[in-house]
């Protein structure tokens, strides 16, 4: 192991009908099946799809930060 850590970050949109926090917690639960050693997560953008005058869905661009192995 170094002495130092090297990150990488990426950018996802979640989404969910329930809330904002909901499509956050989605979009990380979907990347951690992926993505090891996701560290933190920036929002980005909030924003939403209406339907029929009303919230259909909560979407949330995130950017995702995680951790190289082995830096």
């Amino acid at each position: 192991m170094s002495d130092h850590h090297t990150y990488k970050k990426v950018e996802v949109v979640g989404s969910s009908p329930t809330s904002s926090d909901e499509a956050i917690k989605n979009a990380i639960a979907e990347c951690g099946k992926s993505i090891k050693n996701m560290d933190w997560f920036e929002v980005i953008e909030t924003r939403g799809h209406i339907h029929n005058g009303q919230i259909g869905h909560f979407q949330v661009t995130l950017k995702i930060g995680f951790r190289i192995e082995n830096s």
